[in-house]
């Protein structure tokens, strides 16, 4: 293929992802989207496949078929409530490809038209570096947000004396290894740099908390795709540099969305702890809350207040997820609805584990899309709904989040649900949320508290209102 040609076609690919981010911007045009998303990745692919410098086409099958059946495999037994972690799972393979390109890039730099083992040029070198260093940081950063995500590690804010102090000094020795392997080319300076790249993604992570953990899948979106665009510069790949930067900035300015939404500084999420201060409530049910003055109540007293209610706002959190209760919640809602019930959707910028969470689980379910509503688009109507439907949304719903400047998650815009005449929690337990901060809602007097599965909770109140 010509180089003409292949800058055109590039340029049609880059085009179709530019489309694809457009797409996937609104839940109606989202199908349309990751067809284009498909249509582009498809025209790069066979771009790259028929350009001259393609030298073992058994290796590209090779790995096209091993990647693509872990992939298959993947997407086929991945259940919703793990699509987060799947998502941190592929930026850490990102950041592990740019890490491993760096790396050949380095060994081979004739094969990349970048010069020769010790003179090696000087721009190639600093973006080999920094592809280097922000894979690196992406990689263990990403495994890391696994970890908390599957429970693999403390969903709290794993917090360390002078940890700040650390990631600064870790900081600037990367930057004076950078001027030092750009300078010397040296190849122990190469391997310090992505080993403390590694350790710096590790605990730049850690101390983050679970409330946090939608920002940081954001952000570290955003950390792979600039690592691919660092990688697109040493490899000379226009379009690799495109998508990267399209990822990079999109990854951005989503993280920038999501803490406006929080009420947070993004340099204080990515500095660590949020939540873990408060008290944990206890882990007991229904025994437990009697002790405590909460009211608890049955699905038949559920499908009671919901079916004499003229206006109901569904509010899904994780707890949703967990018990994959998007189907039951869709079919009472339909009920309802043949009732007269004024039925809508309320979802919190950061409920459930990665932006956009909810979103999918309803549309999974074929919830209207008309039916689903913003935080700033729905938060005034609690006052006159009659029953705000709580689905284990724990931290996005505390009333402390606007009148304890003592919790650590003060200031954060909540879902209004107080303002409901009668809110319907249902959780397992009277466990606090992943920020570990105790829900002060629970002990309102218009909340009952519905314990146990949320599918299966949704499930009973469906067959009563059948």
């Amino acid at each position: 293929m010509t180089e003409n040609l292949t800058a055109f076609a590039y340029l049609i690919a880059s085009i179709c992802f530019i489309m694809a981010l457009r797409g996937l911007s609104s839940p109606e045009t989202s199908r349309q989207g990751n067809n284009f998303g498909i249509a582009g990745m498809a025209i790069a692919i066979v771009t790259t496949l028929l350009t001259p410098g393609v030298v073992s086409y058994w290796m590209i099958v090779l790995g096209i078929l091993i990647g693509g059946s872990v992939g298959t495999v993947l997407a086929k037994r991945i259940q919703m409530t793990a699509l987060p972690q799947l998502v941190a799972g592929f930026h850490s393979l990102v950041g592990l490809a740019a890490v491993c390109v760096a790396g050949a890039a380095f060994s081979n730099p004739e094969a990349y038209n970048i010069g020769v083992p010790g003179h090696i040029h000087g721009g190639s070198l600093v973006e080999m570096s920094l592809g280097l260093l922000i894979g690196a940081i992406t990689f263990t950063g990403s495994l890391v947000a696994f970890a908390k995500l599957q429970g693999l590690v403390s969903g709290k804010p794993l917090q360390f004396p002078l940890q700040h102090q650390l990631n600064a000094a870790l900081g600037v020795l990367l930057v004076l290894l950078v001027v030092s392997f750009v300078g010397s080319e040296s190849s122990v300076v190469f391997i310090l740099i992505t080993l403390v790249a590694l350790a710096l993604g590790f605990l730049l992570i850690l101390p983050i908390g679970g409330a946090d953990m939608p920002v940081v899948v954001s952000m570290l979106n955003s950390y792979s795709g600039w690592a691919a665009a660092g990688i697109g510069f040493t490899l000379q790949n226009p379009l690799l540099i495109v998508v990267g930067a399209l990822v990079g900035s999109s990854g951005a300015i989503l993280s920038y969305i999501m803490c406006k939404g929080m009420n947070r500084s993004i340099i204080n999420v990515i500095l660590g702890g949020f939540g873990g201060g408060g008290g944990a409530a206890a882990a007991g049910g229904a025994a437990e809350a009697q002790d405590r003055g909460v009211k608890s109540g049955s699905p038949e007293d559920a499908a009671f207040i919901l079916k004499n209610a003229s206006k109901v706002v569904i509010v899904p959190g994780y707890g949703m997820a967990v018990a994959q209760a998007q189907h039951a919640v869709r079919e009472m809602a339909d009920l309802l609805k043949k009732e007269g019930v004024d039925v809508r959707y309320a979802i919190h910028p950061v409920a459930g584990r990665m932006p956009g969470h909810m979103n999918v689980l309803l549309a999974e379910a074929n919830v209207p899309y008309d039916e689903v509503f913003e935080l700033e688009e729905i938060n005034h109507e609690f006052g006159t709904a009659d029953v705000a439907y709580v689905i284990g949304a724990n931290d996005v719903t505390n009333p402390a989040a606007k009148s304890d400047p003592a919790s650590p998650i003060f200031g954060m815009p909540i879902l209004d649900v107080e303002k409901a005449k009668t809110v319907l929690f249902i959780k397992r337990s009277m466990a606090s949320g992943y920020a570990g901060v105790e829900n002060e809602l629970f002990f309102r007097d218009n909340t009952m508290m519905l314990f146990g599965d949320a599918k299966k909770v949704t499930e009973a109140i469906v067959g009563e209102l059948g």
